[in-house]
């Protein structure tokens, strides 16, 4: 496709009405629950510190259809281009080397993630989201540069910053103003540093004290404090026109293992998480949640052979049919030792297409994101995911895109002593003469 054409095609992402969209269509919209399925009804434990928080960001409503602009993208598409943007991968070190390149410029994937190993100071990291934005400029979409700011010691930002509160101590505070200021701040920060999408906040009710992953990351041991506390931190960052992904549904605060070394197992039935661990996520989607990151963990009680992130049951029946969601589903990273110590990287990512989610997070080696680009790929080919399923995703990615005005632009290095200042006027710290 000629250089003009492929312009004309990002412009739509870039350009299309904020009111066209919330979220992507997919194929479980407006369904009604199976009636074999398990949660075919449900009811959720009220959550009245909600209703009364400041209301968030104002949003339009879903389209049930494509627009006639991201139709056109579609349609020019290729499969291969399609797939990569299901994929949102980590990438090596603090600047664009030549498997970032090819994963960019050949292999079409969609989002990165940064870690902060990537994160050298400021300078650094605005050249190379800027880097990443324009060896993305090849693509008919725009590029999701995302991390893990959840503040605390879940950061990924420069250490010039002042750092934000833990979500326990934003909880502690029993403010929702606050906790909307805060998320509202880290979009602010996000935004100057050229990142579009914050994988947080954390929705997950911590009741598990023993819990070695979640702690001081999650707002509370109370559904209703993580839900009006994590809402209002979800609101401030769409403000600023950064994605919000809530995590880890449908909850990682029972857990007993680190998911990042092996797999958890849950032994709590539908019961306990309609009246607990689900409370926040259904209060967020009320909310106008736009992403939802899906936890590797396993609940026997609700699907006995298959994690959270590889479960029909729980992405298409629980969280779609049942919950309602209408927005982006995603991973949590593929790469972590729930995953890799108990199956294989391309088979694992092809049953979570298969199970509902939109987006594979494949958070390290561009190997592991190679791995997992031609399982899919392959399953496609031989029918074993439909066209139709890739399409759909992709539709979600698209939808998502457009609602957020992405764009590849470069961004100027930041006023770190600016930002530190406003960190310090939102945290009350008293600013030295």
């Amino acid at each position: 496709m000629k250089r003009n054409q492929q312009n004309l095609l990002r412009s739509l992402v870039g350009l299309t009405s904020l009111a066209l969209v919330v979220s992507g269509c997919s194929s479980h919209r407006g369904e009604p629950p199976s009636a074999a399925s398990p949660i075919a009804t449900s009811s959720y434990a009220p959550s009245a510190a909600v209703s009364a928080a400041p209301a968030p960001a104002a949003t339009a409503k879903a389209t049930q259809t494509p627009t006639p602009a991201s139709a056109s993208v579609l349609q020019s598409m290729s499969v291969e281009e399609k797939i990569g943007q299901m994929i949102i991968a980590g990438i090596d070190g603090y600047t664009v080397d030549s498997a970032t390149r090819e994963l960019l410029a050949e292999e079409h994937v969609g989002g990165i993630i940064l870690y902060k190993p990537n994160v050298q100071n400021t300078n650094q990291l605005v050249q190379l989201t800027n880097s990443l934005k324009k060896t993305n400029a090849g693509n008919k979409l725009p590029l999701w540069i995302g991390v893990d700011e959840e503040g605390g010691r879940v950061t990924r930002l420069p250490d010039e910053l002042i750092k934000t509160p833990t979500s326990k101590e934003i909880g502690s505070k029993g403010s929702t103003k606050f906790a909307y200021n805060i998320g509202h701040l880290l979009g602010k920060e996000l935004n100057a540093y050229g990142l579009n999408m914050d994988f947080a906040p954390d929705l997950d009710v911590n009741s598990n004290p023993n819990n070695p992953v979640i702690g001081d990351r999650s707002f509370g041991s109370n559904a209703s404090i993580v839900s009006s506390q994590g809402i209002q931190v979800m609101s401030g960052l769409q403000s600023q026109q950064v994605v919000s992904v809530v995590k880890h549904f449908p909850g990682h605060g029972d857990t007993s293992v680190d998911s990042h070394i092996g797999l958890p197992i849950v032994q709590n039935d539908l019961a306990r998480l309609r009246k607990l661990e689900l409370v926040p996520f259904a209060e967020a989607i009320k909310h106008q949640a736009d992403a939802v990151m899906v936890a590797h963990i396993l609940l026997p009680k609700v699907d006995p052979d298959n994690p959270a992130s590889m479960s029909k049951t729980i992405m298409t029946d629980m969280l779609r049919k049942e919950m309602g969601f209408q927005g982006l589903i995603m991973t949590d990273d593929m790469t972590m030792g729930a995953i890799t110590t108990n199956y294989g990287l391309g088979e694992a990512a092809v049953k979570s297409v298969l199970a509902g989610a939109n987006i594979v997070m494949v958070g390290h080696e561009p190997a592991n994101v190679m791995k997992v680009i031609t399982a899919l790929r392959e399953a496609v080919r031989s029918g074993r995911i439909p066209v139709d399923t890739i399409d759909q995703s992709v539709n979600q990615v698209m939808k998502l895109k457009q609602k957020y005005h992405l764009q590849d632009a470069a961004v100027k290095v930041p006023d770190v002593k600016k930002l530190n200042a406003e960190v310090q006027d939102v945290l009350g710290i008293a600013k030295s003469k």
